[in-house]
């Protein structure tokens, strides 16, 4: 029996309610202050970056989150005149305050504080610009202020962000505790943090105080207390399409810190603070926690507005505050009653390792949770009606045969039956692959090359190529290094060589520096790389995957991450024309039975993802027949590859790529501006290492321009062919505006900036599917209502989970949207729905489910909008098909975030290493040229067979 319906932790206004406004009192910047303030914050800047650039309010806004947690900042950029305030609060806020922080605004904007000029400037603004004139007002503010966009969608005005979260958030505290299984939960206001540009951002944060406490015992940690606190998020969002906003309502864990706080480098840590009086003199004492962050830097810690010369020193705030190098070095002395005078919390980062709890929540324990906070927004907001399953609830065709189960109390003689049916499956299951697999090879050998550094993972995918490919005897060992299987569909050979000195740590005592040493470091091992897997490609011909056995994670944290040497041996692999995929060594820390489970399960997923790199694919197969779905159609997914300059290479890229499913193509396809047309998915991969952005794709324009050019390039390759097009909303829409809410229109398309066009001008069999997930709080979180099913857990609060596809039954819907979820994971068989962490619980059966330690992940809601349709289609049958990519059981345990096209896609970041390729060339013939050179000045050697001969491997601990 299933679920016919799910219910999203979302509400909305009920239109019989009327306006929603608050009094509250507002301060703007004088429209007169513009024209000086851009003066003296764009001095020194070219001509040709003035023009656009909006004066920045981020640091200001983050440190009156720190030091004055009650007044709310709407924008991070500045805005000017009455009608646009810039700050708003419950009460007026001292004069002498505000005007200390808008004087150390100031001092902020200089961009060299040194330069004669810049001081003038400074000077002309304190003079000319009346700060003592500033005044907060009385207002009346309309808290679901809004318009509607040319497709229908609600676009609510920017400050509706940020001031209706907060005070449904300030109702939500109000309520009283929170209490369930005989404890309380107290709910407090966080100060929240304006987001970019004021509009989709924002939002309003609780959290429950004091922490809850954990103790640890036996094998589970070391004893030591473990802090957490359960939070509750609120944002206002959109749906495309829909007048009526939406206030999504989330919740979840924050864990803090005990003991030593380990610094990621350069990333901020967020430190929760409730001091008994102002951090700043005269200012009221807050109602809410302030957030301060922590950050290291160059070898030292300090608060990131700190120091003597920083913004809090400049407020006086610093006086208050904890002294940083007790607080990294004892983070929870403050967490509970404190003489000093402050409570505060270090909120832990998975960077910084394991904690004792772990994160997310049970499905019970959430809906018991967000149903409470509803309570506070009645009547004015009323939840979102209930999703209602799809008629087309099919899951898709397998190309596999699913293994029958084994009852527990099988008979020996029915036990033999089933196991020989299942070993019949496997065999006819492998056979099938086979074939998938060799038309990606084009009819070559599938060689493989696995580079160790024990002797346990090389057998481990040994047997994972064995049991997955169902290949078995006969088996030929040649030498100790070389196993090879025949097969009536392909050749399989796989040869072992010692990872040796590639896998050392890069550097030599010490990690490089970043900047020229660390990209020395990347281009000698890339170099060695290279070289090494060209002569193993001499030895092999027809090598074609890469799977390293090597440490990674918490062995390169921190600065020590530009020791890690995975990204150089990636990009050595694509000079010698291989792809790669890594693979963690034993875990030796953990259970060694459960570490010998897990690692027979790494070595499966990492042998089965490397044959995905071919190109290979088991396309899940639609139940929705021909007259809804064109038998021949493509899949195209578009997607940004991108990184930043502080990536694992230190270098910036930009690369639009596309990916395409076609009927009948032997293997996957890829294209980017580069490949000049449809190349083989690893062909893709391959070409997007190494490729540094260039100096024209610095701006939003400018690679808004080839994003839109190559979108129109490659539809009109396939212009003449039923073609679905996939969007990942966040991804894309940065730089394809017209995937935004406010620029969706059913069955336009926008690209160039222009106006929207008919979908026909771009193909009369082409079709556009947007898909959003719950990045930003975009998508509700969600549960099923376990009284569905069982009647007798009615007012229970109990959840469940529920695959599916889903579709709202809000009157006045478009019809074009719909929602997509998975079931639980693979990986919580020993969870179960109950499972509480906050508050203790006893399950239906009578059993203790209090469990702070489990690992609660949660499918996310996955939105599908169907934005452009041709005539007679049926949206609901698109969304279905939509869903049914999710549905890889032949290729993955579990169902995918994404569509397949646009899980593909995505994978290709995993390549996006861009890096100086000075010295890079092509090993083959580098290593040609290098043996006639006789007064090269560095020659380009490699001493891989010396180590495999019995030279020592270097360990990498």
């Amino acid at each position: 029996m299933s679920y016919h319906h799910v219910r999203t932790a979302a509400c909305m206004p009920d239109p019989t309610r009327g306006p929603c406004t608050v009094d509250l009192h507002t301060l703007s910047l004088p429209a007169a202050w513009e024209e000086p303030l851009q003066r003296l914050h764009h001095h020194g800047l070219p001509e040709e970056r003035r023009a656009r650039r909006r004066i920045p309010t981020r640091d200001i806004n983050q440190l009156m989150r720190a030091t004055a947690p009650d007044v709310l900042a709407v924008d991070s950029t500045a805005t000017f005149g009455a009608d646009r305030p810039w700050l708003y609060c419950s009460r007026p806020y001292p004069t002498p305050v505000t005007n200390l922080y808008v004087a150390t605004w100031l001092k902020s904007l200089r961009r060299n504080p040194d330069d004669p000029e810049t001081i003038r400037l400074l000077m002309d603004c304190f003079r000319d610009l009346d700060t003592g004139s500033l005044s907060w007002q009385p207002s009346r503010v309309d808290l679901l202020e809004q318009q509607v966009s040319p497709g229908g969608t609600a676009l609510p005005a920017p400050h509706v962000y940020r001031l209706l979260p907060d005070e449904l958030a300030a109702r939500i505290a109000d309520q009283g505790p929170y209490e369930h299984g005989g404890r309380q939960l107290t709910f407090q206001q966080v100060a929240g943090v304006a987001g970019a540009r004021g509009a989709g951002s924002g939002g309003a944060e609780l959290m429950s105080w004091p922490p809850i406490e954990y103790v640890p015992r036996g094998r589970s940690g070391d004893g030591r207390t473990a802090y957490y606190s359960a939070v509750i998020r609120v944002a206002v969002r959109s749906a495309p399409f829909s007048p009526v906003p939406r206030v999504h309502l989330s919740a979840g864990v924050r864990r803090f810190v005990t003991g030593k706080v380990w610094m990621p480098y350069r990333k901020g840590v967020s430190v929760y603070l409730r001091p008994d009086s102002s951090l700043v003199p005269d200012g009221p004492a807050p109602r809410r926690f302030s957030v301060a962050m922590l950050q290291w830097r160059d070898g030292t810690t300090n608060w990131r507005q700190g120091g003597t010369e920083g913004m809090l020193a400049a407020v006086t705030a610093l006086d208050g505050l904890p002294s940083v190098d007790r607080l990294v070095k004892e983070a929870d002395h403050w967490i509970g009653d404190s003489p000093d005078g402050i409570r505060l919390a270090v909120g832990h980062q998975a960077a910084m390792g394991r904690h004792t709890i772990n994160t997310g929540l049970m499905p019970s324990e959430r809906r018991r949770l967000i149903e409470w906070a509803e309570e506070a927004l009645a009547p004015e907001f009323v939840p979102v009606p209930k999703l209602e399953r799809s008629r087309y609830a099919r899951p898709p065709k397998r190309h596999l045969v699913k293994l029958p189960s084994i009852p527990k109390a099988a008979s020996p003689e029915k036990l033999a039956a089933i196991l020989a049916e299942s070993a019949r499956t496997e065999a006819e299951n492998a056979r099938v692959r086979r074939e998938a697999l060799a038309p990606a090879l084009d009819g070559s050998d599938l060689v493989c090359v696995v580079l160790h550094q024990t002797d346990d993972i090389r057998d481990r995918i040994v047997a994972a190529a064995e049991t997955g490919l169902g290949l078995g005897e006969p088996r030929h060992e040649e030498g100790s290094d070389t196993w090879v299987w025949e097969t009536e569909e392909l050749t399989v050979r796989l040869h072992a060589r010692p990872l040796g000195a590639l896998g050392a740590p890069l550097g030599t005592d010490r990690a490089p520096h970043a900047g020229q040493e660390h990209d020395a470091a990347i281009r000698e091992r890339r170099i060695r790389t290279a070289e090494a897997m060209a002569k193993i490609r001499e030895d092999v011909p027809g090598t074609r995957i890469a799977f390293v056995e090597l440490e990674w994670g918490e062995m390169f944290q921190g600065a020590k991450r530009r020791a890690d040497p995975k990204h150089a041996i990636r990009l050595g692999c694509a000079d010698a024309g291989l792809v790669t995929q890594f693979i963690r060594p034993l875990d030796t820390r953990t259970d060694r039975e459960e570490a010998e489970k897990e690692a027979v399960m790494r070595a499966e997923a990492a042998w089965a993802d490397g044959l995905r790199q071919t190109g290979m694919r088991l396309v899940p197969r639609h139940t929705l027949g021909d007259d809804r779905i064109p038998e021949d159609l493509n899949q195209l997914a578009f997607h940004l590859v991108e990184r930043r300059a502080d990536g694992p290479t230190g270098h910036a890229q930009f690369t639009p790529v596309a990916v395409l499913l076609r009927p009948g193509a032997k293997c996957v396809l890829g294209c980017s501006p580069d490949t000049h047309g449809w190349v083989p998915y690893p062909e893709l991969l391959r070409a997007l290492t190494g490729r540094v952005r260039d100096e024209d794709l610095k701006t939003e324009a400018q690679q808004s321009a080839v994003t839109a050019a190559f979108i129109k390039n490659t539809l009109a390759k396939l212009r003449s062919n039923p073609t679905l097009v996939l969007a990942h909303a966040q991804d894309l829409r940065k730089r394809w505006p017209w995937l935004r809410n406010s620029g969706l229109e059913p069955d336009r398309i926008g690209l160039d900036g222009g106006p929207t066009q008919r979908i026909g001008l771009y193909g009369k069999r082409l079709r556009v599917v947007r898909v959003a997930d719950s990045g930003r709080e975009e998508t509700a979180q969600w549960w099923a209502e376990r009284e569905e099913l069982d009647e007798a857990l009615s007012g229970q609060r109990r959840g469940g989970f529920a695959m599916g596809l889903w579709v709202p039954r809000t009157p006045g819907e478009s019809g074009r949207v719909f929602y997509s979820t998975a079931d639980k994971a693979s990986t919580q068989t020993k969870l179960t729905n109950d499972d509480a962490k906050l508050t203790p619980h006893v399950n239906a059966n009578g059993k203790n489910s209090y469990r702070p330690t489990a690992n609660a992940w949660n499918p996310e809601l996955l939105e599908l909008t169907v934005a452009c349709l041709q005539p007679g289609d049926d949206p609901e049958a698109w969304a279905a098909f939509v869903h049914q990519q999710r549905i890889c059981k032949d290729d993955y345990r579990d169902v995918l975030g994404l569509p397949l096209a646009l899980h593909l896609a995505r994978l290709t970041d995993e390549y996006a290493l861009p890096h100086d390729e000075e010295e890079v060339v092509d090993p083959l013939a580098e290593r040609a040229a290098a043996t006639s050179r006789k007064d090269s000045p560095r020659q380009l050697s490699f001493h891989f067979e010396e180590e495999a001969d019995g030279g020592a491997e270097e360990p990498l601990e």
